[in-house]
């Protein structure tokens, strides 16, 4: 970078090195922060449950058995030659997780959120063991396996932003247009339903949204916990709990958040590179508990 630093014009090398490495890099992971904290901010709203994240309701596991699955049996980096075997199949995998898991907690035409919980535990338990399976028949392919489940950017490319930005942005778009609905919502179910909010219509609406946009950044970035149960928190604390500025100042701090990660898991200790996963869970778990400890209540719950 020798170029950049003295001020001339950079060699190819280093224009390869930033718009092809770097920028894609960088772009990826705050596009997956955003889309992590807003699905967090979504499902810690409808559940009324400060302990929910994007991966509550298996979003995760089922991602993460896709992706094992394109792994650990080689299917390679593309199908037909031009999709990325593990981002697709990571992607099928979340989405048929969720359907499962909705149909699952469906009572009738109405969804308890409790039952929506309970039922993402068990199946991302149940994947979770197929995972384990598939990590022990892996082979030679153990050590990518290990490594995408972790979460990290480093294989990011253009062709994986113009797949994810879409779904992502207008997921995103999408979700802010409820955030006024959200707002009665915490309220509760029968007082939303009193101020015309049609409780269970805006619950399966933002359930495909936030899963449509977790979904995407997953099966890009492996998983990578902590975002959104973190961020939302942090943002609540900063901006309080109105959704119509809760949303974007959450995907606004996701993206800072998971830009500063990776690049610590760059440089943290070179040459050897960590997945951001363990980046997000060593500060992330720690800052948790100092919430939980510190703040008894936390900012904009209502009894949740």
């Amino acid at each position: 970078m020798g170029g950049l630093v003295k001020g001339s014009p950079p060699s190819d090398v280093e224009r390869i090195i930033v718009l092809h490495a770097r920028l894609p890099r960088v772009l990826g992971a705050g596009l997956v922060g955003a889309a992590l904290a807003v699905a967090g901010v979504v499902l810690q709203g409808l559940l009324r449950n400060p302990m929910a994240d994007p991966f509550v309701i298996g979003i995760s596991s089922g991602a993460g058995l896709g992706a094992a699955l394109a792994i650990g049996f080689g299917m390679g980096t593309t199908v037909l030659g031009v999709l990325y075997a593990v981002p697709i199949t990571a992607f099928l995998g979340a989405l048929v997780t969720v359907f499962a898991v909705y149909n699952i907690a469906k009572t009738g035409t109405r969804i308890p959120m409790l039952t929506l919980l309970l039922a993402g535990i068990a199946v991302s338990s149940f994947l979770s063991a197929i995972i384990s399976f598939v990590m022990i028949t892996a082979g030679e392919s153990l050590h990518a396996l290990i490594f995408w489940l972790l979460g990290g950017f480093s294989t990011t490319n253009w062709n994986h932003l113009k797949i994810a930005f879409p779904p992502i942005v207008f997921g995103i778009l999408i979700i802010y247009i409820f955030a006024r609905d959200l707002n009665i919502m915490l309220l509760g179910e029968e007082q939303a339903q009193q101020l015309g909010v049609e409780a269970e219509k805006l619950k399966k609406i933002m359930l495909v949204f936030a899963s449509l946009i977790t979904a995407t950044a997953v099966s890009f970035s492996g998983i990578i916990g902590f975002v959104g149960l973190i961020i939302p928190h942090i943002t609540r604390i900063l901006v309080g709990a109105d959704h119509r500025f809760l949303i974007p100042a959450s995907a606004l701090t996701g993206m800072i958040v998971l830009i500063l990660s990776d690049t610590a898991a760059r440089t943290v200790i070179q040459p050897t590179e960590l997945p951001v996963g363990v980046i997000t869970a060593l500060f992330g778990g720690p800052f948790f508990l100092y919430l939980l400890r510190k703040r008894k209540t936390v900012v904009g719950w209502h009894g949740g």
